[in-house]
Order: C-alpha cells, then structure tokens, then sequence
C-alpha cells in the first residue's frame, strides 16, 4: 500500500495493474453496453394518439439540432479531455483510471435508464404527424381512433421516443461528474 502513497503513478509503470485490480467494473461497463443497445433495438410502448391529439404533434420533421454523433463527443470526449489535461499536470494513473471509469458508469447507467423509460412510456415526439404520415395524409382506425401510421417503421419508433430527453440526459450525467472530479482532484 506504501508503494501506491507514494511517488508518481503514470500509466506505464501502474497501468496493467490498476486495469486488473477493475477488471470487473470493466466487463459490468460492457453488459451495461449490451444493454443500452439492447433497449435501443426494442420496440417502444407504441401510447394511444388520436386524431385530436395530433394538433399538438404537427411540428416540422427536421434533421436534430444537436446530431446524434455530437452527443458522444460533448458528453464523453471532452470530458476525457479534461481529465487527460489533469494527468498530464499530475501524472497519476490512479485518478486518471477512477475518472474515466466514473465517466463511463455515469454515461451508460444515465443511458439504461433514459432508454428504458423512453421505452416504457412510449410518449410521441412533437414532430409525430409527420413522422407517421410522411405523405401528410392521416389515417385513423375507425373503432378505437388510434393513429395507423403509413411511415417507416424505424423513424415512426424513434417518434414514440420523446420523454425523457436522452440527450440532456448523458449531458447532465457527465456534467455533474465533472463538478464533482474537479472539486476532488482540486
């Protein structure tokens, strides 16, 4: 335990080691992955949307503002960034390793919980009607007044998507692990 006080840790001389000793956070980080992947490839709970909910469902279908591929790089890389700008200043594996690790955790465990209540919810996305009924032509059953969408299967999915916002999400998780790795590292 002196041996780990004591001196610079760099990644070379403690790098194997620490991975070792979190070898199984490391492989519960790759069930997490599975199942972040696994709750975007599931069919969401498809919520009862009739023709006079659809006024509040009309809004434009457009490209997202923040792309989907921006999200990793705002939420995860930068705060890589930031944590290699601390080893690089204080040269210790220890911290380095224990915050990319708490970032991961943050980032996929923020993840399965988004995911599965988007999934479970099933609320539809603002932009809906358009997503449904990409022709603009709505189409209702006559019985029960639920929506028949005539649009592809993927995008009316991601329609059920809406709540809670996973991009705000993962942003909020990692910015909070910032706060907190800056007011420790400190």
């Amino acid at each position: 335990m002196l041996d780990i006080q004591s001196g610079v840790h760099t990644v070379k001389s403690h790098g194997v080691k620490i991975v070792k000793v979190h070898m199984y956070d490391w492989l519960i980080l790759l069930l997490l992955v599975a199942i972040v992947i696994m709750l975007n490839a599931i069919e969401p709970f498809h919520r009862f949307v009739s023709e006079e909910m659809m006024s509040d469902l009309k809004y434009p279908f457009r490209e997202d503002t923040v792309p989907f591929w921006a999200v990793p790089i705002y939420a995860v890389l930068l705060p890589f960034a930031i944590f290699f700008m601390y080893y690089y200043f204080r040269r210790d594996v220890y911290d380095l390793h224990h915050a990319v690790l708490g970032l991961l955790f943050s980032v996929l465990i923020t993840g399965v919980i988004t995911d599965a209540i988007k999934d479970a919810v099933g609320r539809p996305r603002p932009n809906f009607f358009w997503r449904c009924f990409p022709d603009g032509v709505g189409a209702f059953d006559p019985v029960t007044g639920d929506v028949i969408c005539s649009g592809d299967k993927a995008v009316i999915n991601e329609g059920y998507k809406s709540f809670p916002s996973g991009h705000t999400s993962c942003k909020s998780s990692c910015i909070l692990l910032i706060a907190i790795f800056r007011r420790t590292a400190l």
